[in-house]
């Protein structure tokens, strides 16, 4: 990956919008930023809970391919699918 900011595609969710930032440094990702998230009632609860574990472990896999959070099927497909964006265009 070359070094620079990328910024994934938005990408929709039955609860809303979820879109990601990353920062790749030496052709590693050291720091993935959440932008935009679903908000309001228990998706304020969910991804309190998820959020930081889907950055968690896509830091340590450095990749999109993680694990899914119980409860969080819709914030898992946000999150990975702007992700995987924001890492192809790292890659290009």
């Amino acid at each position: 990956m070359k070094d620079g900011t990328y910024t994934g595609k938005s990408t929709s969710t039955e609860w809303g919008d979820v879109q990601v930032k990353i920062t790749v440094a030496s052709g590693k990702i050291p720091q993935i930023t959440v932008l935009k998230h679903p908000t309001g009632g228990k998706s304020d609860e969910i991804n309190s809970r998820s959020l930081p574990t889907y950055k968690q472990e896509a830091l340590a896999a450095q990749s999109a391919n993680i694990n899914q959070v119980s409860g969080a099927t819709e914030t898992y497909k946000g999150f990975t699918g702007s992700l995987q964006s924001a890492i192809n265009q790292a890659e290009e």
